[in-house]
């Protein structure tokens, strides 16, 4: 039996604490260490026994957690899942804690939810295992460097491709698909391109909420235009469309016009939304006119459909090894023949420049 994953949960709210204890116990393959108060409490918890995965509280008393995290990451660096409200504050702070070295982020439980419906813990879970894959480098700058339930294909969304009568277009569509450490890896992505790049779909795995922040960090500090996708949004020139949290994101067609569908439906690969939904989406309706990328993240969310798009006569890319933060998905993808060609994430700006006409 493989060695169980020792979680510490540090959050100044009692009935959270429970709460995310309960939850994760209800994985065999993760051990909850006695959580902590606040980040004085877990210093000597960590003194004492060192974690694998730490979930954190962004609002604390006597200590906040992203101060916490900057001295964690600059002096003993474990892997860091952060655990915050849907509050704007919230999520402003949480999109910086991923900047500063956090892995991944959860929501924290409702007071007075002490029901989890069965796919929360799944996300929940499976955020805390993918964190323990994670090989968490030191940061010596302060401001920091820029029993499983049934896991649903694509079916369970969006049919597969079948042949289609469209109008003819030589407009490309980028699909791109990230997850555990995308949000860093697709912020060197997407900084380095230039105005005239075709439109870009994105499904970074996220809860709901922060996809929106982090399409406004990301906006702010990009030629092209970010923004969380809205259902009916145009796919253009010069802009990005980030899938909202908790929501399946489609590329359609309407003539010669691309504009995406989101919509609910249950996790697919686990997760909603699914790379795997984008992808099949894409190879529909873009066919060999799309260009699709898939990036550092557990699992296997997205091999399948990037090898539907490689099928359509689409262009696919695969993140290397040595860049990702976790080698998940686009391991898969490559082994499953999907991936034309791997490519270090420094260069993956300049292949989608390359692609634009």
């Amino acid at each position: 039996m493989p060695r169980k994953i020792k979680v510490l949960i540090i959050d100044d709210s009692a009935v959270v604490r429970q709460a995310l204890s309960e939850v994760l116990r209800s994985d065999p393959m993760l051990e909850i260490m006695e959580p902590a108060g606040d980040p004085f409490v877990a210093a000597e918890r960590i003194e004492k026994e060192k974690p694998d995965v730490i979930t954190l509280d962004v609002e604390m008393p006597r200590m906040d957690g992203l101060t916490f995290l900057r001295k964690l990451m600059s002096q003993h660096p474990i892997p860091v899942v952060m655990c915050s409200s849907l509050t704007e504050k919230g999520e402003e702070t949480t999109i910086r804690a991923l900047e500063y070295g956090a892995v991944s982020i959860i929501t924290k439980p409702k007071l007075g939810a002490r029901q989890f419906i069965e796919e929360s813990k799944i996300l929940i879970c499976d955020s805390v295992k993918a964190a323990a894959k994670v090989k968490v480098r030191k940061i010596t700058d302060a401001r920091a460097r820029y029993q499983p339930a049934k896991k649903l294909s694509a079916d369970a969304v969006i049919a597969p491709a079948g042949k289609t009568s469209m109008a003819r277009t030589t407009e490309k569509v980028v699909a791109i698909g990230a997850s555990t450490g995308g949000t860093e890896a697709l912020k060197e992505v997407l900084t380095r391109l230039p105005v005239d790049i075709p439109g870009i779909v994105v499904v970074q795995h996220m809860p709901e909420g922060f996809t929106r922040a982090f399409a406004r960090r990301i906006d702010e500090l990009c030629q092209v235009r970010v923004k969380e996708a809205e259902n009916g949004d145009a796919v253009l020139r010069g802009q990005v469309l980030i899938a909202p949290g908790n929501r399946h994101t489609l590329l359609q067609r309407s003539g010669a016009r691309y504009y995406v569908e989101v919509k609910d439906g249950p996790l697919v690969c686990r997760h909603r939304p699914s790379v795997d939904v984008l992808f099949r989406s894409t190879a529909r309706y873009a066919g060999s006119n799309g260009i699709g990328i898939i990036m550092t993240g557990m699992g296997d969310d997205g091999a399948r459909g990037l090898l539907e798009m490689k099928q359509a006569g689409a262009k696919t890319f695969a993140q290397d090894e040595e860049s990702c933060v976790v080698f998940g998905m686009p391991q898969v993808a490559i082994r499953m023949g999907a991936v034309d060609e791997i490519v270090p994430l420094a260069e993956l700006a300049a292949r989608i420049v390359a692609q634009r006409n």
